[in-house]
Order: structure tokens, then sequence, then C-alpha cells
């Protein structure tokens, strides 16, 4: 680390503590030229993953808004808040475990399908409606249908 007084790149670490909550390292350090002590901050450098929307256009990926869009589904549906969370701490760590800086909106918005599936089948309906830009009647009756396929399967 280079000193602030002399321009000295060596330094010695004499103290070493962890900030109150957690999330830096406090240092204390000595020049080994000058012998002046300095302090630095060590924190965890977070890189934004970007949501490639559909248009093109590229913003930081934001689990208020993966929320909101699942509440937004699940709206008078017996959807506890504890489930909508959990939904969306599995999307979000999922999203910050990928291998890219980059994913698409269509991939969170398949993670969030996914997700609802498992919790409620009209939520699920609802956002793939929405998702999946439904044109028509048949395109909600096909994925109804689906749906109910999908349910008969598991019980067997």
């Amino acid at each position: 680390m280079k000193c602030i007084y002399c321009g000295c790149m060596d330094s010695k670490v004499i103290d070493s503590r962890v900030n109150e909550d957690g999330t830096s390292i406090r240092r204390r350090r000595e020049c080994t030229a000058c012998g002046k002590r300095f302090t630095t901050y060590e924190t965890v450098e977070f890189t934004p993953v970007m949501v490639v929307k559909k248009n093109g256009c590229r913003q930081a990926f934001s689990a208020q808004k993966v929320k909101q869009g699942i509440v937004k589904a699940c709206e008078k549906r017996p959807v506890a808040m504890q489930q909508i969370d959990n939904l969306v701490s599995d999307i979000e760590k999922r999203v910050a475990n990928h291998l890219d800086q980059e994913i698409t909106s269509d991939e969170i918005g398949n993670m969030v399908m996914d997700g609802l599936k498992e919790i409620d089948d009209v939520a699920y309906v609802r956002f793939a409606a929405v998702h999946r830009q439904f044109k028509d009647i048949n395109s909600w009756l096909n994925e109804i249908n689906e749906v109910l396929k999908q349910k008969s399967q598991n019980k067997q």
C-alpha cells in the first residue's frame, strides 16, 4: 500500500479490525520508509449484473423490480409474503452466481415462472401471460392446459 505521506510503496500492517457492521476491515499501517502511520479500509467490490432487456437496452439487476412483478402476479391469491421473499432471494442468488456479468430478462422471467409454478398455478399463469406476451385467448388456454397436464402427471 502506497504511503500517503512519502509515497513509498512498502508498508506493514500493525492492526486489523472488522468494522462494526461486518462489511469492511480497518487496517492500521506503518510506512517502512518514513515510519508514519495511516489507516486503510478493505471492502468487497460488487460488480452489478446487467440485465439485457428484449429491446437490447441494459440496466442493473433489481431484486425490487422482480419482487414487484411477483407481488402483482400473486395479487388476491393465498400466497404468503414469506414465500415471495424466499423466491426473490433465490432468484437474487442465482443471478449473482451467474457466470456472466449480463443476463437476459427472459432468463430472469423463466426463473420467476419456475418458482411461481411451485407456489401458485394462477400466479404462474398471470406472470406467464405478461412475460410471454400472450396475444390471444388460445395462448392462455395452451398455458393452462400445460399446467393441468403437469399437475396430473405429478399426481400419478
